[in-house]
């Protein structure tokens, strides 16, 4: 099952019983009747709130935004969390530093993409790892059986505060606590605003950011809220719906679980060879992955007549060649962008394809590599911390 986000589907809703998927802890803060909201990890989340999105994405990229996000944190522990972990996860968990944040793969039995995410280490024997969308919490459970270790939901709803001047609002937010020492992926337990909270370097804009972790029921959510935009207010910094961030995460080459990838896709093909780490031992999936292509199915198309729309056909000539999985307008590249997962591995970057679009035209787009800007990551990392100017139109 798709999560898009196009233009198009911020106008398609229906009414659906509201308990049947979790609400927003901060929604007293943030409901609007204009709010369209999506599901993501069993969650509500708002991806649209009828806001002028092209200037929420230039606060983004020039001051700071925050996040209501469903993300869905999930822990691990006990005895054997690790060579559970190990079992479940294509990267090697074991030496991972406590504090530390790795990006994670978990595949099917079959060599398939079935989650993806962030596992950071609180302890020898206690994980978090962060899911995208999918039943991961079922599957975990599934594969618990010769291993003594406990899978629980904390509860965690999830911030991002994401932008160049993120860095000095969780500065402000922790007295001070967070600063430059904290470097990317790295992750810790901080005072905000009198509440102790697992604070990350990670987002899923690639700016620069941070996100924060709640504590179920401990947290009294809408003080933490209050806080955080007291400490933004000097900075600029303003609440959006994730409409700004689908456009920076496509842009910064991050892909979308169940949207860009799923399980009938192979991490490999997806360009996530340098996360599977087939010489650490036996996990799910390897056996299938012995022997597999390694070179990417999945690039960046860029078009300057057109958005790209999932489900249009990319076609070399007359034949298909692959699919747009997703795609937005990029506001810094004043282009059409989008990603295409291709039909089988190829010397596709640099060539120029058509592009049909579900209304039937026909449009040329250009095959890159992803990200689509800053692809050594600068921003993300804080190397470059130049505030970008908004194009004039």
């Amino acid at each position: 099952m798709s999560n898009l986000q196009e233009l198009s589907d911020l106008k398609k809703t229906v009414s659906i019983s509201a308990r049947r998927f979790e609400e927003s802890p901060f929604i007293e803060r943030i409901d609007s009747p204009d709010m369209v909201r999506g599901v993501y990890a069993g969650r509500y989340f708002p991806i649209f709130m009828g806001e002028d999105w092209t200037q929420k994405y230039w606060c983004l990229r020039q001051k700071a935004l925050i996040f209501d996000v469903p993300e869905k944190p999930i822990e691990i522990s006990g005895p054997d969390a690790v060579p559970f972990l190990e079992t479940v996860l294509s990267r090697k968990v074991a030496t991972m530093a406590e504090g530390r944040g790795y990006f994670a793969i978990a595949c099917t039995p079959q060599g398939g993409i079935f989650m993806d995410g962030v596992v950071f280490r609180f302890a020898e024997n206690r994980f978090w790892y962060v899911q995208a969308d999918g039943p991961f919490e079922t599957w975990l459970m599934a594969h618990t059986g010769n291993f003594d270790v406990t899978i629980a939901d904390p509860r965690s709803r999830v911030l991002q505060i994401q932008g160049p001047a993120s860095l000095a609002i969780m500065n402000s937010a922790s007295d001070g606590a967070i600063d430059d020492n904290m470097k990317y992926y790295r992750a810790g337990f901080f005072d905000l605003g009198g509440q102790r909270l697992f604070v990350s370097r990670t987002g899923f804009t690639n700016e620069l950011g941070y996100e924060i972790y709640c504590d179920g029921a401990t947290t009294d959510h809408l003080a933490l809220w209050d806080h955080l935009m007291a400490c933004g207010q000097p900075f600029g910094m303003e609440f959006s719906s994730t409409r700004a961030l689908t456009i920076r995460r496509i842009e910064g080459g991050i892909l979308g679980n169940l949207t860009d990838m799923d399980t009938t896709m192979t991490p490999f093909e997806a360009g996530f060879a340098p996360f599977i780490d087939m010489e650490k031992g036996d996990f799910i999936g390897r056996a299938a992955l012995l022997g597999k292509d390694t070179r990417s199915c999945l690039f960046g198309l860029t078009c300057a007549t057109e958005t790209p729309a999932a489900g249009s056909a990319v076609m070399d000539g007359n034949e298909v060649v692959g699919r747009i999985t997703a795609g937005v307008p990029s506001p810094t590249l004043g282009l059409g962008i989008g990603y295409v997962r291709f039909n089988s591995p190829g010397e596709w970057v640099g060539r120029t394809l058509s592009m049909r679009l579900p209304d039937g035209s026909v449009h040329d787009g250009e095959i890159v590599e992803t990200p689509f800007f800053d692809r050594d990551k600068s921003i993300a990392r804080g190397v470059d911390r130049t505030i970008p100017n908004r194009p004039v139109t």
